[in-house]
C-alpha cells in the first residue's frame, strides 16, 4: 500500500495542487507512475519550507530560491536523473499556475537541468538471447508457466516491448494481420509487427494454459489466474540468469535493448527502430549507434530470415 503524500501548504494551495494532478491525468494522460513521481517531488519541495507554503510565496520565488533548493538536493546525493525530474516537476507546476492565471512566475524556466551521464543500453549477443529464450521454459514451476515465460521473453525480444506493455496485452490484441497495437509511455500508440515465431510461442502457451482465456481479458496469467505481475517475470529472469551464468545486466528491459541492437546490426534505419520502440525522440534511439556491433547493411524484413531462423530451428528440435 502506497504511503499517503502530504504537502506542507496552506488551505488555499492544497486544492490547486489537486487540480494540477487532475489536469496531468485527464488532459496530459500521464501514467500513474509518472504522476506519483511528480506528486512526491512537489511534496518534497513544499516540505523544504519551515511553514506551510502559500501562493504568495510561490509568486515571489526568484531564480536564487530555486537554485538553492536544487543545490540542497544535489548536496544530499540526489542523482542527476532525479534532479532533472524535480526541475521538470516544478516547471510543469508553475506552467500550470501561469496558464490558469493563478499566479505569474517564470523564474523556474531559467533553471537548466543537469547534464545526465550517458548510459549505453545493455544488450545480449544473439547466442545469449536465444539461450534465454530456449531455456526460459525450464525454470518454471510447471509446464504451462514455462511456456508462458518463454512466450513473454520471446515477445519482449521479438517485438521490443517494455515489460509493462507485454503484460498489459489482452487476448485478441494480436490481430490476424500479424500486428499488435501497443499503448506505451505517455499513452502513445504504435503498431509493431509480430513474426510467426512469436505467435507460435504465444499459441503454445495459450494451448496449455489451464484457464479459459477470453477475448479482451488478460493474455498472460499468474498461478491464480490473475493478470501476471512484472515482479514474477523479473524473478523468473533472475533464475534463468543464474542458471545460465549470465550478467546481472540481464533484465526484461535488456531483451528490448537486444531487439534494437540486433536490428541495428541487420541494417534497420534508426527512424524505423524509433517507431518500433515507441521512442518520442530520435536522440533516445541514437544511443544504439554507440553499441559496437556490425556494419549496417540489411533491412528489417531480413530479420525473420536471419536472427529468427535460429528460433525456428530451436522450435523444430523441440517437436
Amino acid at each position: 500500500m502506497k504511503q499517503e503524500i502530504r504537502y506542507n501548504v496552506d488551505a488555499d494551495l492544497e486544492p490547486i495542487i489537486q487540480d494540477w494532478l487532475d489536469w496531468l491525468t485527464d488532459e496530459r494522460k500521464y501514467s500513474p507512475h509518472t504522476l506519483d513521481g511528480y506528486a512526491r517531488d512537489l511534496a518534497d519541495f513544499t516540505t523544504s519550507f519551515d511553514k506551510p507554503l502559500t501562493l504568495k510565496q510561490l509568486e515571489k520565488m526568484d531564480v536564487r530560491a530555486f537554485r538553492n533548493y536544487i543545490s540542497a538536493k544535489a548536496a544530499h546525493g540526489l542523482e542527476k536523473s532525479s534532479l532533472a525530474r524535480h526541475i521538470s516537476t516544478l516547471r510543469n507546476f508553475f506552467k500550470f499556475l501561469n496558464a490558469r492565471k493563478i499566479i505569474k512566475n517564470t523564474a523556474i524556466s531559467v533553471i537548466s537541468s543537469p547534464r545526465r551521464n550517458k548510459v549505453l543500453p545493455k544488450a545480449l549477443d544473439v547466442n545469449q538471447t536465444f539461450d534465454v529464450l530456449e531455456e526460459s521454459k525450464n525454470f518454471a514451476t510447471n509446464a504451462w508457466q514455462g511456456l508462458r515465460d518463454a512466450a513473454i521473453f520471446t515477445l519482449l525480444y521479438g517485438c521490443g516491448l517494455r515489460i509493462s506493455e507485454a503484460l498489459n496485452l489482452n487476448v485478441g490484441d494480436i490481430d490476424s494481420n500479424d500486428f499488435v497495437r501497443i499503448r506505451g509511455k505517455g499513452n502513445k500508440e504504435r503498431i509493431v509487427p509480430v513474426l510467426p515465431q512469436i505467435k507460435d510461442a504465444i499459441n503454445a502457451y495459450i494451448n496449455e494454459c489451464p484457464y479459459h482465456l477470453k477475448n479482451g481479458e488478460p493474455l498472460f496469467l499468474g498461478a491464480r489466474g490473475e493478470r501476471l505481475s512484472p515482479r514474477i517475470v523479473q524473478r523468473q529472469l533472475q533464475k534463468i540468469r543464474a542458471g545460465l551464468g549470465l550478467s546481472n545486466n540481464l533484465t526484461p528491459h535488456a531483451l528490448r535493448h537486444s531487439f534494437a541492437t540486433h536490428l541495428l546490426a541487420e541494417g534497420t534505419d534508426l527512424r524505423s527502430i524509433q517507431e518500433l520502440l515507441g521512442h518520442a525522440s530520435l536522440s533516445t534511439t541514437q544511443r544504439y549507434t554507440d553499441v559496437n556491433i556490425e556494419t549496417l547493411k540489411k533491412e528489417y524484413s531480413k530479420l525473420e530470415h536471419s536472427v529468427f531462423d535460429k528460433l525456428s530451428q530451436l522450435q523444430t528440435r523441440r517437436v
